[in-house]
């Protein structure tokens, strides 16, 4: 593998400065000259990343198009939060007008050092970095709204001493606003407040932070309950006249919804995606749009707007420069520029937030680093075309033997919950940190029974959203297949399901094993709501855990349970 380090000394890094005099003044005697409109104009610096999903440490090499010959690519070390931190640190004293924004999925889905603690590290982290404004992400969700509410204010968890509060002895809550616009309490107020307005030269910019409209689609129902989700466009909108009331005609949006391009992480190829139609629609007050969810890079212009999104896990930030007018009090034209930036390790982290990771990996090693099982080969999340996985088989597995005991025949795994390949060390260990980042969620399960007819629908509510179908994982022994060409709700032959190699009867009821996310209806799988005698089980990485210990050199399983047909 080849492995460099790239130089990202401010000096040799692209300027993003440079004098902009598109507008012009009017005094009582003459006009101003370019220069002299342009010496009242006040530059404002941003710093902004997305879907930092907790990974305090690098999560590995990054491949990058090789700067010596853009047809190939080289894989650089990038990432860190202490390394983040500092790249923010020496941008900031470049300007006296700095804000720092996260695009949402700050935390959720995080690795072991820190959501075992439940996300303090990474909250302790960014506080200490800071962050000024994260607009809340779906994954923000994934405890539900009381523990968010957590994350901001403080406070312990309860009834989880040995992991919450550790650090410091106590948990403040986030220095930084969660933001949430478009998210409804049912009094008609916001969960967070939908907007911070900063002041820079006396002129008012309004940052409105919020996540997808389709978030109850991909969390836990539970933990929503009582909130509603409205379109990003249309809550922009209604609060632009709002804000210039207020004297606001500068808008940043931050907003975790996102798109997708071909090109580099500097560049805008073929960009698609729901952020196309959504800035699309917005007020002309917005002129800068912040993305994320999709965990791409990009650096657009959409409508005229800028629109930028920088990865995930910490390994880029977006650099954005722009200039706002005394005379219009919102962006001057054309000043708007942004880059992309590696957060590459050849700048000297900052001390203080590498003891703190250093502390949570302390506390984080003595259960992480226990083996929990043997592999005989690495199981990944790569699916065939059917959309069957060798891991997502052996986490179904693991699921059903968790059941068996309240008579469960088969299990289903939803693929979004499976967050990372568990591949063996040369011994075939694999350690408890290992599985947990697999499954970092939390997860419960829950045996239910179902027909066979709603187990057909189950099935079907695979392609409830066609453009983006969720296969879900099954055991050893379910069996179906699936037409390629056929429209979405007859995708699935009820007749081509078996169970243990006998065909289901649509009237007859079997038990089966789910988690708790897509117990609740979480990910489109409406149905599992109406499935009756409800269980609750173990959590799913301790399930898994007991199983890898069952089944010493775990074989990888063959990928035949779901079979695509034309």
């Amino acid at each position: 593998m080849k492995l460099i380090s790239l130089g990202m000394t401010l000096g040799a890094a692209l300027a993003l400065g440079g004098c902009m005099s598109d507008s012009s003044s009017v005094s009582a005697t003459r006009t101003q000259t370019g220069d002299e409109a342009a010496a009242g104009q006040v530059a404002v610096k941003m710093i902004a990343f997305n879907d930092f999903h907790g990974n305090l440490e690098a999560p590995g090499a990054l491949a990058i198009p090789d700067p010596q010959d853009p047809s190939k690519t080289v894989k650089v070390t990038a990432g860190g939060v202490d390394y983040l931190a500092a790249w923010v640190k020496q941008l900031r004293a470049q300007s006296p007008n700095t804000v720092v924004v996260s695009a949402g999925d700050l935390i959720g889905a995080s690795p072991l050092v820190s959501g075992l603690f439940h996300d303090e590290p990474t909250v302790e982290a960014m506080n200490l970095l800071g962050l000024d404004i994260n607009a809340v992400g779906n994954h923000e969700f994934d405890d539900g709204q009381d523990e968010l509410l957590r994350m901001q204010n403080g406070g312990c968890k309860p009834g989880a001493a040995d992991t919450s509060c550790l650090y410091g002895g106590g948990f403040a809550g986030a220095k930084f606003k969660f933001l949430a616009a478009n998210v409804q309490k049912q009094d008609g107020g916001t969960l967070f407040p939908a907007y911070e307005i900063k002041k820079y030269g006396n002129i008012p910019v309004a940052f409105i932070g919020m996540t997808l409209k389709g978030t109850p689609d991909i969390v836990t129902p539970t933990g929503i309950q009582g909130l509603s989700f409205k379109d990003e466009a249309d809550t922009v909108n209604a609060l632009v006249p709002k804000l210039k009331a207020q004297g606001v005609a500068a808008v940043v949006v931050v907003v975790h919804e996102g798109g997708y391009q071909s090109g580099n992480y500097n560049e805008c190829k073929g960009i698609s995606g729901p952020i196309v139609d959504i800035v699309k629609k917005l007020d002309k007050a917005v002129g800068l749009v912040v993305t994320g969810h999709t965990h791409q890079a990009y650096n657009c212009q959409i409508d005229g707007r800028t629109v930028t999104s920088a990865k995930n896990y910490g390994q880029l930030f977006t650099e954005i420069n722009f200039k706002l007018s005394p005379a219009t009090r919102t962006f001057v034209p054309g000043s708007i520029q942004a880059v992309n930036r590696l957060v590459t390790q050849d700048i000297a982290p900052l001390a203080n937030i590498s003891s703190l990771v250093q502390f949570y990996l302390g506390k984080a090693a003595e259960k992480g680093n226990k083996p929990v099982g043997t592999l005989a080969g690495a199981l990944t999340r790569s699916a065939s075309a059917a959309g069957e996985s060798t891991l997502g088989d052996v986490l179904a597995d693991s699921q059903l033997d968790a059941g068996k005991a309240q008579g469960a025949v088969a299990a289903f795994m939803n693929p979004g919950g499976i967050r990372a390949d568990l591949a063996p060390a040369a011994d075939g260990s694999v350690s408890y940190k290992q599985i947990y980042t697999v499954q970092p969620f939390g997860n419960t399960m829950m045996t239910m029974t179902l027909t066979g007819a709603q187990i057909d629908r189950l099935l079907e509510q695979q392609w409830s959203n066609p453009s983006q179908p969720k296969i879900l994982q099954v055991s050893s022994g379910f069996s179906y297949s699936w037409s390629q060409s056929a429209p979405a709700g007859s995708k699935v032959d009820i007749n081509s399901i078996t169970i243990n190699g006998v065909k289901i009867d649509p009237a007859a009821s079997y038990t089966v094993q789910v988690n708790n996310f897509i117990a609740g209806g979480g990910d489109g799988f409406t149905v599992l709501t109406e499935g009756g005698n409800r269980v609750g089980g173990g959590v799913d990485v301790d399930v898994l855990q007991s199983y890898l210990a069952k089944h010493a050199n775990l074989p990888v399983p063959a990928l035949n349970r779901i079979v695509q047909l034309p």
